[in-house]
């Protein structure tokens, strides 16, 4: 019996240790207007990752696409960020709850 109890033991600690590879953070996608090179996106990055708990910024060029990635127990206010778009030379033309995996370390 005590060789079930430590596989088991065992098998569980794997399990709970293995979940968090799989967790996801909570994540924003941000439509945004005027974005066409490196510096804009240099420059949105810059203003949005100064909003306290912004964990990640990815932004896609191509679709005017920003994805903004928050620190665990954290949320993105829909006014912060179009304040740091704004700041940054650019329009919000849309802002939407998204999930996102959680970054890698």
């Amino acid at each position: 019996m005590t060789r079930f109890w430590r596989r088991a033991i065992l098998a569980l600690g794997l399990v709970l240790t293995s979940t968090s590879a799989f967790a996801t953070s909570q994540g924003y996608k941000l439509r945004v207007d005027g974005l066409a090179c490196p510096f804009c996106a240099y420059g949105i990055e810059k203003k949005l990752s100064a909003i306290k708990g912004v964990q990640r910024v990815e932004v896609d060029i191509a679709t005017g696409i920003v994805t903004v990635t928050m620190a665990e127990g954290t949320t993105l206010d829909e006014t912060a960020a179009k304040k740091a778009v704004k700041d940054a030379g650019f329009s919000l033309r849309g802002f939407e709850r998204a999930q996102v995996g959680a970054p890698t370390k």
